[in-house]
């Protein structure tokens, strides 16, 4: 956000401002949620909110900002937060040792503290604490026993809690517990949409939405609870996603999802300007072919699979100990461990599939075999591929969320880890 000013907000972002304020007909609500698309500015003012609220009722306390991890909580919250309110007036001094931001205006002082709720054992970092009020950043990525733990903390009078998140399955704990139930809970309510967003140009909205489909283009577009069904990538286009490069790739990498029992599947990627392409593949099924194969034997394959390339890395599933040994004791390629998140893996394959940025070679029989078969589980309450036809799809997704990630498209560093 750097030195971006606002010249207006939406009457929708207003009230997320303004809900607390004496003026406010929603003062008396013990909280807020703002859910809803993408890119619809409900972050940002969810977060100036939080902080001039804390200001208005409390001096000397300390308060949470809650995210996934504190890595993404800081990129998405506050990394764009603190220049707007050293504008606003207000004085920021960041401790990031202690994860703590002691910000101050005027003679008055308040701390605010910053947690990741990733796992069930996150809830133990926030034990202890008394808060005034606590700030969650896409609360629908926590667990729900960290966000009861946080919301225990804030015992002091006339405290608040902020939410704020991307949809998810219908079924999810927040959506059941906390958006059904608003009015139980004395919450109020906000959904936002891209054109609540007045900073966004109707050319921003629109490739934002061409971006997405199926299921994805209902919770990040329209903002929808949905659940996750029919084929997991059902943009991938073999007049898109299928071809070749036009000339030299300057990049190379190799992605592996091992396997002995379960099928092993490898493949061989080359940059090209700005695409990404698979060049050429390995695939054993033991099964079908009738007998399993040790390491040394896969390692032999991979060198067959990489030939004369000269390498970056061996990208491989992180549960693989004894083939990424292999790898190393042969002294002839550095071998990373996949990055092994599935939800996250998953976007960020969609949306270079949907940019036109992953290409496929026709000889990569494997791999478009098994796009058109990966599909979600429907018996599952949080989203979730069946577990078959999803190797090529497992090697993809390590390929993309380890070796391309946030550097091929700042797209990725806005929405994604959400």
């Amino acid at each position: 956000m750097g030195n971006r000013r606002f010249e207006s907000f939406s009457k929708k972002q207003m009230t997320a401002l303004t809900w607390w304020c004496e003026s406010s007909k929603y003062r008396s609500r013990d909280a807020i949620i703002c859910d809803g698309a993408v890119r619809s500015g409900k972050t940002v003012c969810l977060s100036i909110s939080f902080i001039c609220w804390a200001f208005y009722c409390f001096k000397d306390t300390s308060f949470a900002f809650c995210g996934k991890t504190v890595t993404s909580l800081k990129r998405n919250v506050i990394v764009p937060l603190l220049p707007v309110l050293e504008e606003m007036g207000f004085k920021c001094r960041e401790l990031k040792s202690k994860n703590l931001i002691e910000i101050s205006l005027g003679k008055q002082f308040n701390r605010f503290y910053l947690f990741g709720g990733k796992d069930e054992g996150s809830a133990a970092l926030i034990q202890g604490m008394t808060l005034g009020g606590v700030l969650f950043d896409e609360v629908a990525l926590m667990p729900r026993s960290f966000v009861e733990q946080a919301l225990a903390r804030c015992s002091e009078q006339d405290a608040k809690f902020f939410f704020n998140c991307n949809p998810e399955n219908p079924q999810h704990w927040f959506y059941r517990e906390w958006i059904k139930k608003t009015e139980e809970k004395n919450a109020l309510y906000l959904h936002f949409v891209m054109e609540d967003n007045p900073s966004l140009s109707p050319e921003v909205i629109a490739r934002y939405k061409s971006l997405y489909s199926g299921t994805f283009y209902e919770r990040f577009v329209e903002g929808k609870w949905v659940a996750a069904e029919g084929l997991v990538y059902p943009f991938f286009s073999e007049k898109y996603n299928v071809g070749f490069p036009e000339g030299r790739c300057d990049k190379f990498f190799v992605s592996c999802d091992y396997g002995t029992v379960n099928p092993a599947s490898f493949g061989l990627w080359g940059r090209y300007g700005d695409k990404w392409f698979r060049l050429r593949e390995y695939y054993h099924d033991s099964r079908q072919k009738g007998f399993q194969k040790t390491d040394e034997e896969y390692y032999s394959d991979l060198k067959k699979l990489i030939g004369n390339e000269k390498i970056d890395s061996v990208i491989v599933d992180p549960s693989a100990a004894s083939f990424m040994e292999c790898i190393r004791r042969h002294g002839e390629y550095r071998v990373v461990p996949a990055k092994n998140d599935v939800d996250d893996g998953i976007r960020k394959v969609s949306t270079l599939l949907k940019e036109r940025k992953l290409v496929f070679s026709p000889e990569c029989k494997d791999s478009l075999r098994e796009f058109s078969l990966y599909r979600w589980d429907s018996t599952y309450i949080k989203d979730k591929p069946v577990k078959e036809n999803d190797h090529a799809m497992d090697d993809i997704r390590y390929f993309v969320s380890t070796a391309v990630g946030e550097q091929e498209s700042g797209f990725f560093a806005l929405s994604v880890e959400r």
